[in-house]
């Protein structure tokens, strides 16, 4: 490796040459590391059970002992059980003694924390989210979000929007598999003033311009942001990244190559405290053509699912915050015309590196705590810290479930549509756990009505009774014989009994209170 002053750049062929026996362990394990999107489908999945477990058996045994996931996504299910798309790495001759982590680790929370109110802000990358789907047009409704709470936290394709980043002062941006981590309990995030931010970049000879206007992006953001940008890494061999299409038409990607870049972040360790990534993202068809269809006719941004993909997985090995900007796959592209486009798309087409979000981001993103117990530490956020989480509506993944089993509330947003066909109302929620809302303005109302302590049903007209129940110590005895509950209630001068008891209770109907249904 070749190192120079500042302002030069680092060449960094690949496999590298000359790096410590640790280093050449980690070489052995990676060698052959590829990142793949396979299908799972589970079978009886909420029959039994947590889901969280059910889906980590299912994923694990799919996986088999050389590959470990990295992403996971429910999206529906068919006649033969509910269907997981995941991303994972293959390859592997041992992947505990590859990934420091997996992606099911678990603990407990012990119970929330209410010095402060702070929620989880999650749009999923690549599955055509209305909003927030395309180039940081989810920004908007983050910054009402934020409005309202202490922090909100929020991963880069929240608020992404090529030169542009207009996260609000309290939000804290996290890579996507770090709130999955966060959310079950594994890390905390820890607030920082600033981070000394790696950027890395590839060689392009097809293109020189492109790594020219990489590293004046960084020399932008180092003058008017005041960033701690000291070294730009170029790959002389970069990345093979991939765009694909799921079954679901969910958008994933494949990587090969992930070896060289892991160790020459390994042989830096200590020199930053985030990673910044701009590579170059082959798609499945022609560029123009897909970009052609992408401006022109719609769909989910091609982009974000393989980007995502790479993320999950620097961060998930390094413990670090992450993000990655594309850079122009094509020479065609720079002489393209695209017009007036969408406005949600507007962002991407007047930059030429689609980088300075994510300098911005990383420059005061949070640092990765492991080992965490729940103890207390202002300094930090921890699964304790989490009082709410907001998502759209039919979006299942880790985050979701690990939120059912933390007992933490979730808001489910039903405008903004997208490719996921779950039925969050499945899921084992606790009783008042499950909050539909319409929209982005009754989630910021249903956040200040929770950190004011107001309960929702008492905000609507017509307002529900309260219901009355009385309870027979001798009917009880003989219903409990039988497995049936002895409660009747005259809330509504028709219910006398539920059948069988449930222990999660079904309450999920107080949750549409802010669109005027009964509590």
């Amino acid at each position: 490796m070749q190192g120079g002053p500042h302002g030069q750049r680092w060449l960094v062929a690949a496999p590298l040459n000359k790096l410590s026996h640790r280093l050449g362990d980690c070489r052995r394990r990676l060698s052959t590391m590829k990142v793949f999107e396979s299908e799972v489908i589970v079978p009886g999945w909420l029959k039994n059970g947590s889901p969280l477990a059910g889906l980590q058996k299912a994923v694990v045994e799919a996986c088999g002992k050389k590959a470990a996931p990295i992403r996971v996504a429910m999206v529906g299910k068919n006649r033969l059980g509910h269907v997981c798309e995941m991303e994972a790495i293959g390859g592997l001759a041992s992947p505990k003694a590859t990934l420091p982590s997996s992606v099911f680790d678990y603990r407990q929370r012990r119970s929330e924390r209410t010095s402060s109110f702070n929620a989880v802000m999650l749009i999923p990358t690549g599955v055509d989210c209305a909003i927030g789907g395309h180039a940081g047009d989810a920004t908007p409704a983050a910054r009402l979000l934020a409005s309202q709470v202490d922090h909100l936290i929020v991963h880069p394709n929240v608020v992404n929007a090529s030169d542009i980043n207009e996260q609000a002062e309290n939000c804290l941006y996290a890579e996507g598999s770090l709130i999955c981590r966060l959310m079950m309990g594994t890390i905390g995030l820890q607030k920082v003033r600033q981070n000394r931010v790696l950027l890395v970049t590839e060689e392009r000879p097809d293109a020189p311009h492109v790594v020219d206007n990489t590293i004046n992006c960084a020399e932008g953001a180092r003058a008017t942001l005041g960033m701690d940008i000291q070294d730009v890494v170029v790959l002389e061999e970069g990345l093979e990244m991939r765009t694909g299409v799921a079954d679901s038409g969910r958008v994933t990607g494949a990587i090969n190559g992930l070896q060289a870049l892991l160790e020459m972040l390994e042989s830096k360790r200590g020199s930053y405290d985030a990673v910044a990534l701009a590579t170059r993202i082959t798609p499945h068809i022609d560029t123009v053509e897909l970009h052609r269809a992408y401006f022109g006719e719609g769909g989910p941004n091609p982009w974000g699912g393989v980007e995502a993909v790479l993320t999950h997985t620097t961060s998930t090995v390094l413990d670090v915050p992450t993000a990655h900007a594309p850079t122009m796959s094509s020479e065609a592209i720079r002489t393209e015309r695209w017009g007036i486009v969408e406005p949600r798309k507007a962002a991407e087409v007047i930059s030429s590196t689609y980088l300075f979000c994510v300098l911005k981001g990383l420059n005061r993103a949070p640092r990765v705590v492991t080992g965490v117990d729940g103890s207390y530490d202002p300094s930090m956020l921890t699964a304790e810290d989490v009082s709410a989480l907001v998502i759209p509506d039919g979006c299942v993944g880790l985050p979701t479930l690990a939120a059912v089993e933390q007992g933490i509330p979730v808001i489910a947003v039903r405008n903004n549509t997208n490719l996921m066909r779950n039925d969050l109302a499945e899921l084992p929620f606790r009783a008042g756990q499950l909050k539909f809302v319409e929209n982005y303005y009754e989630a910021a109302g249903m956040l200040a009505a929770m950190r004011s302590g107001v309960s929702t049903s008492t905000l609507v007209r017509p307002m529900a009774p309260i219901r009355i129940e009385r309870f027979s110590t001798a009917k009880a005895a003989k219903a409990a014989a039988n497995g049936k509950v002895t409660l009747s209630t005259n809330g509504n001068g028709k219910a006398k009994a539920n059948g069988k008891a449930n222990g999660h209770a079904n309450g999920h109907t107080n949750g549409h209170v802010a669109s005027g249904s009964k509590a």
